[in-house]
């Protein structure tokens, strides 16, 4: 059983509705994808590599929607993102290397890249992780969603960062990380409620 103290930010929310169906005996996480010590929220979408390794699907929130010709994302903290991973909002689009993080506000960060994504994005809707550059329409995950993770995780370096992974699941989409459309097509058998 999990204990939680009351300072806790994770006892706050429950993302969870009903976890149905698990990998046996977790996945392990890569540390690598982020700075160390990063906090993967539970629910965050992993994918899997030719390894057996599991990796994070970044996502980050736009708290400001962005318009087609935007260059510069405002995205809700702890995204994990890194200059130099690539971001599209769809699949199938065009994607580019974020060449700067602006961290100075308290409230949220601004993601730059050196060419629009090309899309409209709304407010509260997500950017993902993709696997390339793709200046004609052909972005894609960089990992293809595998599962979800059932708890938070501490991705500490020199550590065996295993964690619960949900194959079959339904999430309280308010207190989940962001999943763009796409992504959810990719796990039919999680739902974000």
């Amino acid at each position: 059983m999990q204990n939680f103290r009351e300072t806790d930010a994770a006892a706050e929310k429950v993302v969870f509705a009903t976890k149905i169906e698990d990998l046996i005996g977790g996945g392990t996480v890569a540390v690598a994808d982020f700075v160390d010590g990063f906090i993967v929220p539970a629910g965050s979408v992993v994918g899997k590599d030719n390894n057996g390794l599991f990796h994070v699907l970044k996502v980050a929130k736009l708290t400001t929607a962005a318009g087609n010709t935007d260059t510069t994302y405002q995205v809700a903290k702890e995204h994990g993102f890194k200059v130099g991973d690539f971001i599209a909002a769809l699949t199938g689009a065009k994607s580019y290397a974020i060449t700067a993080i602006d961290t100075t506000n308290a409230d949220y960060d601004i993601l730059t890249v050196g060419t629009t994504l090309g899309v409209v994005i709304n407010q509260y809707d997500g950017i993902f992780q993709a696997s390339a550059q793709a200046t004609s329409n052909t972005s894609a995950f960089k990992y293809t969603p595998f599962g979800v993770t059932g708890s938070r995780i501490q991705l500490n370096a020199g550590d065996n960062n295993v964690v619960d992974i949900w194959i079959r699941a339904s999430l309280f989409a308010v207190n989940a990380p962001v999943a763009t459309t796409q992504i959810k097509a990719a796990l039919p058998q999680v739902l974000w409620l």
